[in-house]
């Protein structure tokens, strides 16, 4: 495991400038610089969990926290029409930074299967 910090990390110490939706003292919501949705926002747990694969049982708070923050987004943002929660794990699964983060689409019809 690598002591250099990720995106993630940088961006919730402010070294690296986002669209913040929402923080508290959990999580941060921001915008996805590479959007697949008209409305596309991770939100980050501010401790570092590196895949959902590899959560514990210490972090259940913390997971149940980032799934009632999508909720709560969803609806300040007036995401009325629907939604799609994603969180990919590993290589095979699309994860592109190891630090758990889910993705919250909206503002277009969602297919399925998904990619």
């Amino acid at each position: 495991m690598s002591d250099e910090k990720t995106i993630f990390q940088k961006i919730i110490d402010r070294e690296i400038p986002s669209t913040i939706e929402h923080e508290d003292d959990v999580c941060i919501v921001i915008r996805d610089i590479d959007p697949q949705a008209p409305n596309h926002l991770l939100v980050i747990p501010k401790k570092l969990i590196r895949r959902i694969g590899e959560a514990t049982l210490d972090d259940r708070e913390v997971l149940g926290h980032l799934m009632l923050t999508v909720g709560e987004v969803a609806k300040k943002l007036g995401f009325e029409n629907g939604f799609r929660v994603v969180i990919n794990n590993g290589p095979e699964g699309g994860e592109a930074v190891p630090h758990l983060h889910v993705h919250l689409l909206s503002g277009r019809q969602m297919t399925w299967p998904p990619g």
